[in-house]
């Protein structure tokens, strides 16, 4: 074995014999390579042993974490059918009966889901549309039976009173309806604005369901505390509404319209009459939706047979209008029928929705609202104050009655 010498000087390379000293440097160094490997395949093979000696703990550990895995997926799973089952109970569909055999099938065809042609719907999160039912509807099943029992594509039963005691039950909205409304022809209707003074006929009206079947009828009858003979819309009683100071109570349409600095457009009427409120703000030039249901009285056609614009529902139901549209509501019997319940929170929920349909800086007239008691009256005050509105006008007297009446204007802040 040798050494080689690289001799700079000569530019020459040689082999040198080795001597005996470096063969034992390279013998040892050559025993210590040996010993360093046969003592590390020794303790790899040791260490291969113990992992495979200990595997069946670690398997056991393993199979231990995909049970829990598994366990919380099926929570998941189960929790994720706990919420869609909550959510058909809130919409109302699991409470009703449909193994019942007299449910009609056109009420369960209503109800069905209908998939979205696209699968989920990424902006909503929804994957089925559903139709609209109110939640008491269930309560009052023999009724909806009755209601939805015809024959699809036919003509629908003269049933609208029964649409009317579901509604009034709290079942609304009421289920759509796959039949042909009764007509009612209208003869003599007058164009507008002559439609808003001009005696209405018997025959524009649809009587069934009510007790009276003529407006010689509904003569001298008191309705409510706005409707006393106010179908008679050819009297002074009736034309001098709203234009003429019977009571200290009473506010002039002009001197409320003035408060408005000329900005009263579109309003919402909540007295519950005949439209006679609506029929003097058409006069100047201001459109008015006017709440109506049919109770004793065929308000809505009446109403519409004047040219003017009725909403038949309850005051029960979300108000169907958008955020601050309305420049003017006006309040009279409507509310009288809510601030008299023994719940102030059924007030106080409607109060708010008017609020909301309320522009800033519209106006809220309360006109002769019943107060009852001082109690009453001091609820009611509290209430609004609550709102922080600006009293415009705010009177608080008796009437002929002897009875405790408010009547304001309000003016609704802009508020941040």
């Amino acid at each position: 074995m040798g050494s080689v010498s690289l001799n700079i000087g000569d530019g020459t390379a040689r082999f040198k014999r080795s001597t005996l000293c470096s063969s034992a440097i390279n013998f040892i160094m050559l025993f210590s390579i040996v010993t360093t490997n046969l003592f590390a395949l020794y303790a790899f093979s040791s260490r291969s042993q113990s992992h495979i000696q200990q595997h069946p703990l670690h398997s056991n550990k393993v199979s231990l974490v995909s049970q829990h895995l598994s366990l919380i997926l099926r929570e998941i799973d189960s929790s994720q059918r706990q919420l869609s089952q909550m959510e058909k109970q809130m919409i109302g569909y699991e409470d009703l009966d449909f193994s019942h055999t007299d449910i009609p099938q056109e009420l369960k065809v209503f109800l069905q889901h209908h998939q979205l042609p696209l699968a989920k719907d990424s902006r909503n999160g929804i994957t089925e549309m559903v139709a609209s039912i109110g939640h008491s509807c269930e309560k009052s099943l023999d009724l909806l039976s009755r209601y939805m029992a015809y024959n699809a594509f036919d003509k629908c039963p003269d049933d609208w009173s029964l649409a009317q005691r579901l509604i009034l039950r709290g079942c609304e909205p009421l289920p759509r309806r796959r039949c042909l409304a009764k007509t009612v022809h209208k003869p003599g209707l007058a164009l507008f604005p002559e439609s808003l003074w001009r005696p209405i006929s018997n025959n524009s009206v649809n009587w069934s369901g009510l007790g009276c079947k003529s407006f010689e009828c509904l003569k001298g009858k008191k309705l409510s505390r706005d409707c006393v003979g106010c179908f008679e819309i050819g009297t002074s009683y009736e034309k001098d509404r709203f234009v003429k100071v019977k009571e200290k109570n009473d506010f002039l349409i002009d001197d409320v319209l003035g408060l408005g600095d000329g900005k009263i457009r579109m309003g919402f009427d909540i007295s519950g009459g005949s439209g006679t409120f609506a029929a003097k703000m058409a006069e100047k030039n201001v459109n008015i939706i006017s709440n109506t249901l049919n109770i004793e009285a065929p308000f809505s056609e009446f109403i519409a047979a004047r040219g003017l614009f009725p909403l038949f529902m309850s005051m029960d139901q979300r108000l169907p209008f958008y955020d601050n549209v309305f420049d003017l509501i006006h309040a009279s019997n409507g509310l009288d029928s809510v601030s008299s319940s023994n719940k102030p929170e059924k007030l106080e929920f409607l109060m708010f929705d008017l609020d909301r349909i309320l522009k800033p800086g519209g106006l809220f007239w309360l006109d002769n609202i019943y107060c009852g008691s001082d109690g009453k009256k001091r609820d009611l005050t509290r209430l609004i104050e609550r709102f922080g509105y600006k009293k415009l006008k705010w009177v608080v007297g008796e009437k002929a009655d002897a009875e405790i009446y408010l009547s304001a204007v309000l003016q609704k802040p802009a508020r941040i």
